[in-house]
């Protein structure tokens, strides 16, 4: 039976020689608790579950996790808190035969995972990828962030600023009356 081996490397590893020499539609579950270094260095602790199904060709990865990342309001720049899930289902495929040691053909399919020769599934790229990918593109410290003035750059929900506010250019003057049209639609 496989298990986790951490290291300082962070490293999420199971060694998967007997579930490859089990039949089809066998499974492993694990816990999974780990931190796990992005590209930019940055360390996130992961925790969820892995399940491994073996399957003709290799095997299936059906992984939960979440993690906290630190974010910077995209409206107002305060930092905080982001909840990331993350969620996949990826088949990693087998270099060489458990049964025998010949090396196996490898599959043509772009970008897939693989097993490496002493049968250990890696999962820690398979993370950052889905970590990345799941990582807010504009994260908000609350739905209704008013952000910063853009004149003087005070935060507006911490109070109003005293900047006298810049007349609209009359070129988007029709622009601004169908946007308080469809703001005074919603309230």
């Amino acid at each position: 039976m496989g298990g986790i081996r951490q290291s300082e490397f962070s490293i999420v590893e199971y060694n998967v020689f007997q579930l490859l020499k089990d039949p089809v539609g066998s499974t492993r579950s694990f816990e999974v608790i780990d931190e796990i270094a992005t590209d930019d260095g940055t360390v996130y602790r992961v925790t969820g579950r892995a399940e491994l199904l073996r399957t003709d060709r290799g095997i299936l990865v059906r992984a939960r996790f979440n993690t906290i990342a630190r974010c910077i309001c995209s409206r107002c720049l305060i930092p905080l808190s982001c909840h990331i899930p993350i969620g996949f289902e990826e088949e990693f495929f087998p270099t060489i035969n458990v049964m025998d040691g010949s090396k196996l053909e490898l599959p043509e399919e772009p970008d897939y995972f693989k097993i490496d020769t002493k049968h250990i599934l890696n999962l820690t790229e398979a993370i950052r990828e889905y970590l990345v990918i799941n990582m807010p593109m504009k994260p908000l410290c609350r739905e209704d962030c008013v952000g910063l003035c853009p004149v003087c750059g005070q935060n507006l929900n911490e109070g109003s600023c005293l900047c006298k506010k810049k007349p609209v250019d009359s070129r988007l003057a029709p622009l601004l009356s169908l946007s308080l049209k469809n703001s005074r639609k919603r309230s």
